[in-house]
Order: structure tokens, then sequence, then C-alpha cells
């Protein structure tokens, strides 16, 4: 793609900082060699202690493009995507970390595969330069969250991606959800591909990130799942708990009057008391989901239509 392409179209970037004020001028001069005029670049400072902050002023005084959204302290990465995503004006969003491991000149290949017809357009890794504690972790977490969310990538970390603005106006980011805005879309119909892109060693600092992102990021996983696949039908979700538990326990109680027409005595029987207590969880599994189904149809009917909605005249 040319630079008279790119030129067509408002980009918008999305770059959350935490404490890398030696990467961010290296960054914005690596964007604007790779893109026309037609852009701004949205710097969102995460609580950093250093001098992200005044780096990213300086930028701005020189290029009335680059802005900045501070923090008051450490929200998150998915805080600051959502800031940096209510914020962006361009036709195209595009996300990318701060640390200079993201390769500038791949910005190209994504707005070109927008531009085919795609709403998201997913970065995936396949080189890279991590230590082997943070590849490991990293490759099963994605085979999970592939099979978990049906959604067929190689690369949910990688924080290099594309999204028709639509997209991000879509969806809610927080708690770890910025790992599955691709499954968020997918689940509201948005088409998704994946690029292959280069991935850099990191040449300042260290990563911000610990063990426990796998952790808080697989309860993420779980919701996600779980709203996408039942949030318009909770019943189907509660009700299948419900007959299953709803039916073991009515087989054990059943079992157990058979023992008492025997002349058994059952009234200091354990299992008796677990059948009762399946059966009374089973009703109430089968009235939240009776309640869920009379909230979604009382209150969330006219905009489960408009968001499925892709075209109107």
């Amino acid at each position: 793609m040319s630079g008279a392409d790119v030129k067509k179209q408002l980009l918008s970037f999305v770059i959350p900082c935490y404490n890398e004020e030696e990467s961010l001028e290296l960054l914005y001069d690596g964007i604007i060699s790779n893109i026309g005029d037609d852009y701004e670049i949205i710097f969102i400072d995460d609580g950093s202690t250093d001098r992200s902050r005044e780096v990213i002023r300086a930028l701005h005084a020189k290029d009335e493009n680059v802005h900045l959204i501070a923090f008051g302290r450490n929200f998150g990465k998915a805080a600051a995507l959502q800031a940096g995503f209510n914020s962006a004006n361009g036709d195209i969003v595009i996300t990318m970390d701060a640390d200079l491991q993201d390769e500038p000149s791949e910005i190209t290949h994504f707005v070109e595969k927008i531009n085919e017809g795609y709403d998201v357009v997913s970065g995936w890794k396949i080189h890279r330069n991590d230590p082997m504690e943070k590849r490991l972790p990293s490759k099963l977490f994605n085979k999970v969250t592939s099979r978990l969310s049906g959604v067929k990538l190689h690369d949910f970390n990688c924080g290099f991606k594309a999204y028709r603005r639509e997209v991000v106006r879509a969806i809610s980011v927080y708690g770890e959800r910025h790992r599955y805005i691709p499954v968020l879309a997918h689940q509201r119909g948005y088409r998704i591909t994946e690029i292959a892109v280069s991935h850099n060693a990191r040449p300042f600092g260290r990563s911000k990130y610990g063990a426990k992102r796998y952790l808080r990021g697989f309860f993420d996983l779980l919701s996600v799942a779980y709203l996408g696949k039942y949030y318009h039908k909770p019943m189907h979700f509660f009700g299948k708990l419900g007959l299953f538990s709803g039916f073991v326990g009515l087989a054990i109680c059943v079992y157990m009057t058979a023992l008492w027409v025997a002349g058994e005595s059952i009234g200091n029987r354990p299992l008796l008391l677990l059948g009762v207590l399946l059966i009374m969880t089973g009703i109430q599994f089968f009235s939240i989901g009776i309640i869920g189904d009379i909230l979604v149809d009382h209150g969330f009917k006219e905009h489960y239509h408009e968001n499925h909605v892709r075209e109107r005249f």
C-alpha cells in the first residue's frame, strides 16, 4: 500500500504506556515515517512514575496530532485502551504497545486488511522475542482461549491490532478483557482476521506484567465465553444446570423412597438430605433462568436487535 492510500483515511493510534519514557519519541518517529498526514496519536499514560508524561507533552508541543490522556494512578491496560477508544476519531483505530516491540513498518499491512473488508485485524507474533517463561504460558493461554471462545487466532495477547471505528464503539473493555477484544467483536458478528507481524526485542526497561495476569485473564475468559453465548438466553445455561441437579436429586429421592417402602429407616441418611438439596438447587437454577429471561425480554430487547444491525437505509 502506498502512502497516498494511507492518507485517504484518518488513522487513530491508541497507545497505552506505563514508565516507557525512553521509547515514546522513537515510537512516534517510527509511526509518522510510515503513514501520511491524516492521523492522530493518543498516548494514555497509565499512572507512570517516570518522565513519560513530560515526553508526551513535548511531542504534543511539536505535533498537535499527538494527544495525552493521563491517569492519576495505574489502572491497567484495559482501562487505558477504553479511554483511548472513547477519544479516537479515526476511520481505523490501531493499537500498539509503547515498548518498541511492535514494528511500525507493519502499519500499512493492517490498513490493507481492513480495506479488504475485515473489521478487526489481529497481529500474530510468530517469532516472539521474549524469554521462555513468557512464551510457554502465553502459548497455552492462546490455545485455551481459542478453544473456549471458538475464535481461531494464534495470538490473543498481541497488542498490535487494527479496528474499524464502529468496532471500538460497540464493545466495552475492562478488567483483563483487552486480550479478548477479537472475541467480543466476533460475538457481535464482526469479521476477524490475523496477520503475521515482526516482534522486536525490548530495547529499554522490562515487562510490566507478572504471572498473575494469566489467572485474572482466565477468569475474564470464562466471563466473556459465558456472556457471549448466554447473555440473551440465560435460561439455556441455568436451565441445564437446574435440569441436571433436579434429575439427580429426584433419582436419589426415588431410591430412598424404595428403601423406605422396603422397611429401612432413611430419616438419618445423609443421602436423603443430598437428594432434597439437589432438587431445591435445581428449582433455584430454573428460577434464576426464568428471571434472567424476563429481564432480557423486558429491558434489552430493543438493544439486542440494534446491536446486530450492520446496515440500514
